[in-house]
């Protein structure tokens, strides 16, 4: 992509978006570069220009997904509670700010993707860095919590690794089920284990 807001670059976030959309309207299984192009207001030779094959774009979409996930879930503030909640919310639910995407959807497309990464190396590597990546804001949040004695000592990646898979488990119920429940009780069951288990001083209350 250009680096100075000129035509490539837009010609690349239009194919992404593209991308996004035929995904969603056909699924990966009938994913096909003509469908691509049928979202798209240029011609199929013009995505066959930025992208030799179908892999080679749908690699780049996957970045291009991942990216913008990642840049909807930062949290800020000082509270490691509040962070860490507020962090849950938005891997369950989306950002509270609306965004390019449709949470549910995007988490559908995401979906689609990752259910190849067991036969494709890029893939993987891809939803290897973006677990990587929400791990470490996760043991980042216990840590603080841990130093300022809000949370216990405990392991932070066990942690980490515990409200993932709950939230994940959460999210492929609620999208292939289309159960509107299971993220529901998915946060309240993750709220009490922060200030049932993981807060120092409300475990020890609650142990008495």
């Amino acid at each position: 992509m250009g680096a100075n807001g000129d035509g490539p670059v837009d010609t690349e976030e239009a194919i992404m978006q593209a991308t996004y959309r035929a995904l969603c309207t056909h699924g990966y299984a009938n994913l096909t570069m003509q469908a691509i192009a049928d979202e798209f207001d240029k011609t199929k030779g013009v995505i066959h220009y930025h992208y030799d094959t179908k892999e080679a774009l749908l690699v780049a979409f996957l970045e291009y997904l991942l990216d913008a996930f990642e840049q909807h879930i930062a949290v800020e503030g000082d509270d490691p509670v509040e962070r860490l909640e507020t962090l849950i919310d938005t891997l369950l639910f989306g950002p509270p700010e609306r965004t390019t995407f449709d949470h549910w959807e995007l988490t559908t497309a995401m979906l689609e993707i990752r259910s190849e990464a067991p036969h494709n190396a890029e893939f993987r590597r891809q939803w290897s860095r973006n677990y990587e990546t929400v791990v470490a804001m996760v043991v980042a949040i216990v840590e603080d919590g841990i130093e300022t004695g809000v949370f216990r000592d405990v392991d932070p990646e066990q942690v980490a690794m515990l409200l993932l898979v709950s939230i994940n488990g959460a999210r492929i119920y609620q999208v292939t089920l289309e159960r509107d429940d299971v993220a529901e009780v998915t946060r309240a069951g993750l709220e009490a284990i922060i200030h049932e288990w993981l807060c120092e001083d409300e475990a020890e209350t609650s142990a008495r």
